[in-house]
């Protein structure tokens, strides 16, 4: 993948999405309208028993420009990812990655600005997660996860 490269300064974040709750490092491009999106796109997880974690990652969305977080998960659990991004933004994309820059078979969600991926991993391990503008203009985004 030509963004590896990201997954390096996304990796800072990288342990909190194991079974810690993350400190969310705050950013000039945070935006509430997009945390509060990817907030309630979680939460309809929520009626199949998934929890949605406190920390959130978030900064700006480009065209062209996917970015990846690198994440440990556990063998046993379900997650889902799910994010958001503000106007200008059309539609976004969410996947799933394994440790080596393949895709994993993920149950997806995409309605406009928001999206998210779902599954189930079979090994404990690195996994890489995308979020991508696919249609529109920059802009800020939030990605939150869940998990049972």
């Amino acid at each position: 993948m030509k963004n590896l490269a990201l997954i390096v300064l996304m990796g800072v974040c990288a342990s909190a999405f194991a079974q810690e709750a993350p400190t969310p490092a705050p950013t000039v491009s945070d935006s509430p309208l997009a945390r509060s999106h990817a907030l309630e796109l979680a939460g309809a997880f929520a009626n199949d028993g998934y929890k949605v974690r406190d920390g959130f990652w978030s900064g700006t969305l480009e065209l062209g420009k996917p970015l990846l977080l690198e994440v440990n998960l556990f063998a046993g659990n379900e997650y889902w990812f799910s994010g958001a991004a503000t106007n200008p933004a059309r539609k976004i994309a969410v996947k799933v990655f394994d440790a080596k820059g393949k895709p994993v078979e993920t149950e997806l969600y995409a309605e406009s600005a928001t999206a998210a991926a779902g599954f189930a991993p079979v090994m404990s391990g690195p996994y890489l997660v995308q979020i991508e503008l696919m249609d529109g203009e920059k802009a800020p985004f939030c990605l939150v996860y869940s998990y049972k």
